[in-house]
């Protein structure tokens, strides 16, 4: 098993390679606006997950995925030009999930402030539905007396 620092130091270089091989060699037209955002490599340095997104709809995402599979045998070998490692790490894409999770936290906030600016209206002219002051407080010594006479009548 290889030192941790050193996989996240070839993962870095497989970033960087794959990023610019896309850009200077692989000139397939499906290929979208992709940005590679992380590579993670297994612990023994056999096998690398490439994490990238693409800007544009459903249609382009396939598109590029699509791409990415024909063009991985030229990847993974400028890849292994860039490591000279004795193996050269098999390459998985896999397009990120996180702008799609970032979207939908966007909306479950706008939503949420939206929810608040309506409670926050509600609530202006809003009364107390009991008294003005509905908290207990230690009583007084008039209202003490008040209770002794009371008590004493009975």
């Amino acid at each position: 098993m290889a030192d941790p620092t050193r996989a996240r130091k070839v993962a870095d270089r497989i970033k960087v390679s794959v990023a610019q091989t896309l850009e200077k060699r692989v000139k397939d037209p499906r290929l979208g606006f992709v940005t590679v955002t992380d590579v993670r490599v297994t612990g023994d340095l056999q096998n690398a997950t490439v994490f990238y997104t693409v800007f544009g709809s459903d249609a382009d995402l396939e598109g590029t995925r699509a791409a990415l599979e024909s063009a991985k045998g030229l990847i993974r070998s400028e890849v292994g030009k860039v490591l000279r490692i004795r193996l050269t790490p098999t390459l998985e894409f896999v397009a990120d999930a996180v702008p799609a999770a970032a979207a939908e936290l966007d909306e479950l906030i706008a939503r949420a402030q939206a929810h608040d600016a309506q409670v926050a209206a509600l609530a202006r002219d809003a009364q107390p539905a009991g008294e003005a002051d509905p908290y207990r407080r230690p009583r007084t010594e008039d209202e003490a007396a008040d209770d002794d006479e009371v008590t004493d009548e009975d």
